[in-house]
């Protein structure tokens, strides 16, 4: 079994600066991620698996958990310790979070928040 962890837990973590990996598709990724999310469509992964850092938890979305529960598997399985967000991106969306939108990560709202109060 895949550990999940649910949203309310993601987005303490999120706001904590955790890393987190989305691994829809570009176009998916393109339309609206969560602030800070890397790209890492769940086809090139293992390619991108020399960039992640093991020191440290990782969290994979995707847009309803299918694919990320995949990425996480495939992440514990070789050393990582990955968590698969329940509900995705979707279920993000739909408690009112902020998304980015673009190819790029985008700032993830705790540091949006400590560059307003400089």
């Amino acid at each position: 079994m895949v550990p999940e962890i649910d949203q309310q837990r993601f987005a303490e973590a999120h706001a904590a600066g955790a890393l987190v990996l989305d691994v829809r598709d570009s176009g998916e990724y393109r339309t609206g991620h969560v602030p800070g999310a890397r790209p890492a469509p769940l086809s090139l992964l293992p390619l991108k698996l020399a960039e992640l850092p093991k020191d440290r938890p990782v969290y994979v979305i995707c847009q309803s958990g299918g694919r990320s529960a995949q990425a996480t598997a495939l992440l514990r399985d070789v050393g990582y310790d990955a968590h698969s967000v329940s509900g995705g991106t979707a279920a993000w969306t739909d408690a009112g979070r902020p998304v980015t939108t673009g190819d790029e990560p985008g700032t993830p709202d705790v540091t949006a928040t400590t560059e307003e109060t400089r």
